[in-house]
């Protein structure tokens, strides 16, 4: 799986249906075909970035298999 905004690798999966990138710092949320973008911001909010990203998935995330 790649970083749909830095093309980073380095992708950790904190949760059942999120993840995060360590290149850029973004967590990603998957659920079902619809993937969202977020800025972790100092206070630990997060921001949604969904409307600079595409609507849907790039063609290398559904690679992603999630299992319960």
């Amino acid at each position: 799986m790649k970083c749909p905004n830095c093309n980073s690798k380095d992708i950790g999966k904190i949760g059942s249906h999120q993840f995060y990138c360590w290149g850029c710092f973004i967590e990603l949320t998957v659920n079902g075909e619809k993937m969202s973008v977020y800025q972790v911001e100092e206070d630990g909010t997060l921001s949604s970035l969904d409307d600079l990203f595409f609507e849907e998935m790039p063609q290398d995330f559904p690679q992603i298999h999630i299992s319960s």
